[in-house]
């Protein structure tokens, strides 16, 4: 079953390419700047400095952030730590944000690495964009080279969708569809096959499997 996985690229094109284009103003969504400036977003700012602490209060590992975008939160995990995005340009600001890191550009499926190359697997806002069958072959692949799991996404808040294909508009005003789906902490568990909330607050979740 993992062959078949390994044989399977993730994420469609349009995706990819939003992603790439929104390199250069990614933390903007994490600052509240930019096009994030009049967003009313209540408690952000404290809960992205504990999101922070609970990857930073991490053990030291050998550790694979899939997925890393601009590597805002990959800086904070320690250890011996491999970062990888399938995005060029994302790649380009993470390595030069975390010269200690090793950065690649590379796909999350298949994995290129050998069956337990990693003690942790990390990976953020990046689960919460997957299709079913993505996650099946994402999460295939995240267990055949780490050891463990931690998944940061997008907590599920009242009067936002479970799930939905959202328009994404960037600082050029080009227009994007993404999915996005937003995720409790119980049910983040039972998909991951168990393990234990180490966050969940109004904006984000985080489990540990």
């Amino acid at each position: 079953m993992v062959l078949a996985w390994r044989a399977v690229r993730i994420v469609d094109d349009e995706m990819r390419a939003y992603y790439d284009r929104r390199a250069r103003e990614y933390d903007d969504w994490w600052h509240s700047t930019g096009l994030f400036e009049e967003r009313d977003r209540p408690g952000w700012a404290e809960e992205t400095a504990e999101l922070v602490a609970v990857l930073a209060g991490l053990p030291p590992a050998h550790v694979l952030d899939v997925a890393c975008g601009t590597g805002f939160l990959t800086r904070h995990l320690r250890g011996e730590v491999v970062a990888i995005d399938q995005s060029a340009e994302m790649v380009r600001v993470a390595a030069a944000r975390m010269p200690h890191a090793r950065v690649l550009r590379a796909d999350a499926v298949p994995l290129p690495f050998a069956d337990g190359t990693f003690d942790r697997l990390v990976t953020g806002h990046f689960y919460g964009h997957l299709l079913p069958e993505e996650r099946r072959a994402f999460l295939a692949e995240a267990r055949r080279v780490a050891d463990g799991i931690v998944v940061v996404d997008s907590a599920l808040r009242p009067g936002v969708p479970g799930e939905a294909w959202q328009e994404r508009i960037l600082d050029d005003g080009s227009r994007h569809r993404v999915f996005k789906r937003y995720l409790s902490g119980a049910g983040l568990v039972e998909e991951l096959g168990g393990g234990e909330v180490l966050h969940e607050g109004g904006w984000f979740v985080v489990v540990a499997a």
